[in-house]
């Protein structure tokens, strides 16, 4: 894989205008490069490019903003310490300076684990779930995802 090659496929990104792969495959062969449809679905998906609306409200392929995060089989479930919730508010306990890294985690499966969003200090995170009726299910969710089980 050219080093060129890959440089101009984010400088494409990062400008945030291209809508398809076949787009994509235009403006490389503009700069010299010969690819194909399914050589840009594969350095697409190496560079972990998502769509997502552009400034305009378009629909185009763009670098994440930020990186994944870890996957609990990455031993994030030695970092947590204690998971405790009342009727209104999860609250997290971790390791000194995990606080912010257990809650990216938290935030990327929101959807899944039912919560609006996490606030994470150094050490503590208050996870508020969408609805306060299934706390203890959401509880146990978040047992999950972290690999505490």
């Amino acid at each position: 894989m050219s080093k060129s090659l890959v440089d101009d496929l984010r400088s494409l990104l990062i400008a945030g205008k291209v809508t398809t792969q076949d787009d994509i495959c235009v403006a490389l062969h503009t700069k010299g490069h010969e690819v194909t449809q399914s050589k840009v679905s594969r350095l697409l998906r190496k560079l972990g490019a998502v769509k997502s609306k552009n400034e305009v409200g378009k629909i185009v392929y763009r670098l994440p903003l930020e990186p994944a995060p870890p996957t609990p089989n990455s031993q994030l479930s030695s970092l947590v310490i204690n998971i405790v919730a009342n009727e209104i508010l999860i609250i997290v306990n971790t390791s000194p300076g995990s606080a912010q890294l257990i809650a990216r985690v938290l935030d990327h499966l929101q959807n899944e684990l039912q919560l609006l969003g996490t606030i994470a200090g150094d050490d503590t995170i208050i996870a508020i779930s969408k609805s306060t009726k299934d706390i203890h299910l959401i509880v146990e969710k978040i047992h999950k995802a972290l690999g505490l089980e």
